[in-house]
């Protein structure tokens, strides 16, 4: 039991700081105000990932929980690039658009993930499952 709680909370836990760093070589000191959704890796399919891998690596690719922990992840990718990624361009709109009382601060637009930031989010999720293997199976 205690492999499947630890493991989700070291993805995010490496997914944070892998994140942190790829905005910090970009962006510097800016990258403190980019703490949050958005961004590369994707933190959300980091963790979820890395439980279904867990999983899969455990209990084989053909066990209910495998299955079901796969939709989630299906569920949790189409959202990240479909809905959250609406939702920043959504707020971007609105930031541009709309007048706010001073010192009102505007809407996070970095909400959604690109692609390749998914994908990113999927790879870091397999390797944190893996290593975590390597203790654990």
């Amino acid at each position: 039991m205690i492999p499947y709680v630890l493991i989700p909370i070291a993805a995010w836990l490496v997914a944070g700081c892998v994140k942190f760093l790829v905005n910090f070589l970009r962006f510097g000191r800016a990258a403190f105000a980019l703490i949050g959704n958005g961004g590369f890796p994707s933190t959300h399919t980091t963790v979820v990932s890395s439980a279904v891998f867990f999983v899969v690596f455990k209990e084989g690719v053909n066990s209910s929980v495998a299955v079901i922990a796969m939709a989630l992840l299906l569920v949790v990718v189409i959202d990240a690039m479909g809905l959250r990624r609406a939702v920043g361009r959504q707020a971007a709109a609105l930031n541009t658009h709309v007048l706010r009382p001073a010192g009102e601060t505007p809407l996070r637009e970095r909400q959604g993930h690109k692609p390749y930031e998914v994908a990113g989010g999927l790879l870091l999720g397999l390797m944190v499952a893996w290593l975590a293997g390597g203790v654990w199976l």
